[in-house]
């Protein structure tokens, strides 16, 4: 059962800073099922009072009772047991047991302030805040958060995604931006960290993050199972992240909010006055940073590595999304690398295509340079195949056409009207005309027209309709027709 006052609580971190049910019980310090219960609720419920049986048998006792729970939380079977051993108690168990529940002294978790050494320990953590708009699909907006646990030194960095990818790029961002890299790394369970941790055995960490750890220095450390308390440092950075920074801010894209994250950094974050240190972060990183490790001179490549097959329509698949590929690579075999930014495509090690990654749903990212060659190509093969029609006209139309492209730059174009007066004068005619337009020297379609129309009218004209039946024709006779049957019988009509 919880207070009053702690439901809005639950319910305004659940809703407006968008924590899991398990972050809720780590800053609560209630338990998960807990928090899950009361978060499926739509108000306050109390608890209903039991119904208490006359407690007079216990009245004498109340005071002894209080006593023993002050100095020991004892069980209520304990308490029973003693109260009937030591002083004959003859009443019953749920009378005892609701009078405990009621008096029982609440005892709140304690824990140790813990302290680092300059150097020593860096803390991480994922944040969520709300959504941004792709294109047609809504994304959740999430932040990267590192806090070096002396100097208080903070780093945020947004992103659409928690995947690996994502997670090394921050990661080795947020230790470039520090220019240095601490003995350990504390994280709770995530996900891209830790692939599985069982009750009472090491952690087993991602070999890729273990790959990634290697050349800076440092010792991943995850935390305890529901234990949000020991890495605090990061946490109480997320909630200052959510109030002084995103609170109120109006987000139009990744890109411009990393931009203003990066210069809140250098303008507050980093040089206010802590409440717990009564000093700058930046000051005390000053005096930090000699004693953390040195960055190695190559960056880790955190791209994400996958074989990927283009379809016959040139485009691979990546998150639901299609990024085309050059034609030659229709249906081949391709390894994608992906980053928070880009996606690029390999074959045997040749880069053959690299897009701005995308985020939206179902979109189509052509690159204009992939499609341009193929609709080159087959340009190239209807051309072969119009000026092969052309050569077929008659066999000096070889000759032709090399004369006609010295003298014209678009001689294709000629071609084409050729062809069209072979389909209006036939092909016949238009070769006889092109041998004449090669002796002449006439090159063009233009002249081919002119040869073509004056042979046309030299030709000779079709006389006026006449008749050629014979003699026996023009001799025979039609007999008359009868039509008396036309005739009317009414007088009047007759008149008329």
């Amino acid at each position: 059962m919880i207070h009053f006052e702690t439901f809005p609580e639950l319910r305004r971190l659940h809703s407006q800073e968008h924590l899991l049910p398990e972050q809720i019980a780590a800053r609560t310090g209630l338990a998960v099922k807990t928090v899950r219960k009361w978060l499926k609720k739509e108000r306050y419920e109390a608890r209903k009072k039991q119904k208490v049986q006359s407690a007079g048998k216990l009245d004498p006792y109340k005071d002894l009772l209080l006593a023993w729970l002050e100095k020991h939380p004892y069980t209520g079977v304990q308490i029973l047991r003693r109260l009937r051993a030591e002083c004959g108690y003859t009443g019953g168990k749920s009378v005892l047991n609701a009078f405990i529940a009621k008096v029982r002294p609440a005892r709140p978790a304690a824990f140790l302030k813990l302290a680092f050494e300059p150097g020593d320990c860096m803390q991480i953590d994922w944040g969520t805040h709300g959504t941004l708009q792709i294109g047609g699909a809504a994304r959740k907006l999430h932040y990267f958060c590192a806090v070096l646990c002396h100097s208080r030194m903070l780093f945020v960095e947004f992103y659409l995604s928690q995947s690996l990818e994502c997670f090394l790029a921050a990661h080795r961002n947020a230790l470039e931006f520090f220019g240095a890299s601490p003995r350990r790394v504390r994280h709770d369970k995530l996900k891209t960290a830790v692939l599985e941790r069982r009750p009472g055995e090491a952690p087993r960490f991602n070999p890729h993050y273990l790959d990634f750890a290697a050349p800076y220095g440092f010792k991943p450390v995850a935390c305890n199972v529901a234990r949000g308390k020991e890495k605090g440092r990061v946490e109480n950075a997320i909630g200052y992240i959510q109030k002084n920074f995103l609170g109120g801010l109006e987000i139009s894209s990744v890109g411009a909010l990393n931009v203003e994250a990066r210069r809140w950094m250098e303008q507050t974050a980093n040089v206010r006055l802590h409440r717990a240190t009564t000093r700058r972060p930046c000051d005390l990183f000053a005096e930090e940073k000699p004693r953390l490790q040195t960055l190695p001179c190559l960056g880790y490549d955190s791209t994400k590595s996958h074989r990927v097959r283009a379809t016959n329509r040139c485009q691979v698949h990546f998150e639901s999304n299609r990024y085309s590929v050059p034609f030659a690579c229709a249906g081949a075999l391709l390894e994608l690398r992906a980053d928070p930014d880009t996606v690029c495509l390999y074959r045997r090690e040749e880069l053959v295509a690299r897009q701005p990654r995308n985020y939206g749903r179902n979109v189509d990212l052509d690159n204009p340079d992939h499609t341009n060659r193929l609709l080159k190509e087959r340009r190239r093969g209807e051309d072969s195949a119009l000026l092969a029609r052309f050569l077929a006209l008659t066999p000096k139309a070889e000759a032709y056409y090399e004369a006609l492209s010295l003298r014209t730059l678009c001689a294709l174009r000629q071609v084409r009207r050729i062809l069209l007066l072979a389909e209006t004068y036939g092909r016949e005619r238009t070769g006889a005309a092109l041998e004449e337009a090669l002796e002449l020297g006439a090159y063009g379609s233009d002249y081919l027209r002119n040869i073509l129309e004056y042979r046309q009218a030299l030709e000779p004209v079709a006389g006026q309709l006449h008749l050629t039946w014979g003699q026996e024709h023009l001799g025979i006779e039609i007999p008359r027709s009868d039509c008396s049957r036309f005739s009317s019988s009414n007088p009047r009509d007759s008149a008329l």
